[in-house]
């Protein structure tokens, strides 16, 4: 029997794959020797990501798309068949973040927050999914949050958003399960990435505080008592992936220090 967590031969296609949470991803799924596309909307980070994993040895694709727009979906859907013929793999990590109060005037916050992190999946997975189905396998691995467990105050349409990503995993679970493909969510705490820096800078403002000082409130509500690295969710992603993880689907894993163990 082969190595069950080897993901050699596969493709994988990670949205958001620029940055981030995304970028080791994209880092950790080229380590295991799978072919690996990324999409997003920054098109200098995604040409930096890229080239740096085809200097690793990795055989990478990078294609500018904005996953709330059929058509940017669909050219990219053709551009990774073109290039490696399959698809296996799914993150759907592309999200945007901030405050959205329920008094603030201006609904086109909400509407982009709920477009990108909900509609997005939604779509990306819709178009991917009939490239799994000729082969009977694939994984799909959406990037929720803890903000999908629990609610905080001002961040409605982000909340609302990865709520609604574990309730879009658990249906497309039961979908695909008798057709080889497994559906799950990961929901990470705070990660140190620039979409968190500036969640800090956000909500130390709506504080009256610093970012320093307000960094240090959110560790604290962590009982690791740190943020966790994009590497710690990057290595969950990859579990999800392999062969290792076929009996797993419908179920979101939680990468929070501890942060979540008090809720139901």
């Amino acid at each position: 029997m082969g190595d069950i967590h080897s993901l050699q031969g596969q493709v994988a296609l990670v949205t958001g794959g620029g940055v981030g949470i995304g970028r080791a991803i994209a880092q950790a799924l080229v380590g295991q020797q799978a072919g690996v596309a990324i999409c997003g909307r920054r098109v200098e980070e995604l040409e930096r990501t890229a080239g740096d994993l085809i200097q690793a040895g990795g055989e990478v694709l990078s294609v500018p798309c904005d996953v709330t727009q059929r058509i940017d979906v669909e050219r990219t859907m053709k551009r990774v068949i073109q290039k490696f013929g399959r698809l296996d793999i799914l993150v759907n990590n592309a999200g945007v973040s901030g405050q959205t109060p329920i008094h603030d005037p201006d609904d086109s916050k909400w509407q982009n927050i709920l477009q990108v992190n909900l509609t997005g999946s939604y779509l990306v997975s819709k178009l991917a999914i009939p490239h799994m189905l000729t082969h009977h396998y694939g994984r799909i691995i959406n990037i929720s949050s803890v903000l999908g467990r629990f609610g905080v105050a001002g961040y409605l349409a982000y909340c609302t958003a990865k709520h609604g990503i574990l309730g879009f995993t658990k249906a497309l679970a039961l979908e695909m399960a008798s057709q080889g493909i497994t559906v799950n969510a990961i929901c990470p705490t705070w990660v140190d990435t620039a979409m968190a820096r500036q969640g800090i800078e956000e909500t130390a403002a709506s504080l009256g505080v610093s970012p320093d000082e307000f960094r240090e409130i959110a560790i604290s509500t962590i009982p690791i008592k740190r943020m966790a690295e994009a590497e710690e969710v990057a290595s969950v992603v990859l579990y999800l992936c392999s062969h290792a993880a076929s009996a797993i689907t419908g179920q979101a894993l939680n990468v929070c220090g501890g942060t979540t163990a008090g809720t139901v």
